[in-house]
């Protein structure tokens, strides 16, 4: 793999596949970020994509659509990114596996979707406790007493981020699957983990008092950080600048080319709106895949 790609797209739903479809094909040095098992596609069944007869499940088309990007010379790897940082030219993004990587161009087709744990108190207390971006809220819990659940990347990432900021960090997981760098860095930290439970309700009456797990125990804390699964696109594009949908708050800005803000960054997906159709998520990485691969193209021509 080499030093610097000219793409990385974030994301192996079908505007992400499409995306590094369109891209390696314009002579570009292709990355591909993501878990098909993560896209919203995954488990449903398709049956009103043009062109395609019958009913095909999500997962079938997911994993064809990975065969053909690395048929056409991209690279797949199924690491989570836990941060981006802005580079004189460019961007480097680092992965759960510990590596960084550079790139001309950033493509967010991850998704909107906020898993919830739905238990009792998660809504009601939300904003008053119950956060679900680390990264956005961290700094109100200074000195503070939380908790993080999830299983995966962002949980762990969220947890040593807290210890940072909060005076006791605890996180709760079912079984945490992750690389073994991120693993030894929590290892090596000072949060406490309750391994094998889960949350069964989020208990406070203005605000979050404490946790309910299925152990039985009860855990009482200042606030409750939910991150299921890998750190969410908002997440990351806030932190390099990217603006939202001063309408929703909720997605990110694009134009018809689906650029954002800022230069050599792209979203494509449900990340961009409604409405969250698989026809729209692939035309939306058709145009991705092929507006970053010129821009990548023209930085190169005036690195030389």
């Amino acid at each position: 793999m080499s030093q610097v790609k000219d793409v990385i797209i974030i994301g192996a739903g079908p505007a992400g596949i499409q995306a590094a479809i369109h891209a390696v094909r314009k002579k570009c040095d292709v990355l591909l970020l993501g878990r098909i098992e993560r896209s919203a596609l995954y488990s449903a069944h398709v049956e009103n994509y043009a062109c395609v007869e019958g009913v095909k499940s999500g997962e079938e088309l997911l994993q064809t659509g990975i065969d053909q990007v690395k048929r056409f010379g991209a690279a797949v790897m199924d690491d989570d990114v836990l941060k981006i940082h802005v580079l004189d030219e460019g961007y480097s993004l680092e992965l759960e596996s510990g590596i960084s990587i550079s790139t001309r161009s950033i493509i967010f087709a991850t998704g909107t979707a906020r898993k919830k744990l739905k238990v009792p108190g998660e809504k009601r207390l939300f904003g008053r406790g119950v956060s679900y971006c680390v990264d956005c809220d961290a700094n109100f819990y200074r000195n503070a007493t939380v908790a993080v659940v999830g299983n995966a990347s962002a949980a762990i990432d969220g947890a040593l981020t807290l210890t940072g900021y909060a005076s006791k960090v605890y996180l709760i997981n079912q079984k945490l699957v992750a690389s073994q760098e991120l693993l030894d860095k929590l290892k090596g930290s000072d949060v406490e983990s309750f391994d094998g439970t889960w949350v069964t309700e989020i208990q406070g009456d203005d605000d979050v008092k404490s946790l309910l797990l299925e152990n039985g125990e009860q855990i009482a804390l200042d606030g409750v950080f939910i991150e299921l699964g890998a750190k969410g696109a908002m997440e990351l594009a806030l932190e390099i600048g990217v603006q939202l949908d001063m309408d929703t708050m909720s997605h990110i800005d694009t134009n018809k080319k689906t650029e954002t803000n800022v230069a050599g960054v792209y979203a494509a997906g449900d990340i961009t709106g409604h409405p969250y159709q698989m026809a729209k998520a692939v035309g939306e990485g058709c145009v991705a895949g092929m507006e970053a691969a010129n821009f990548a193209r023209k930085q190169k021509r005036q690195e030389s």
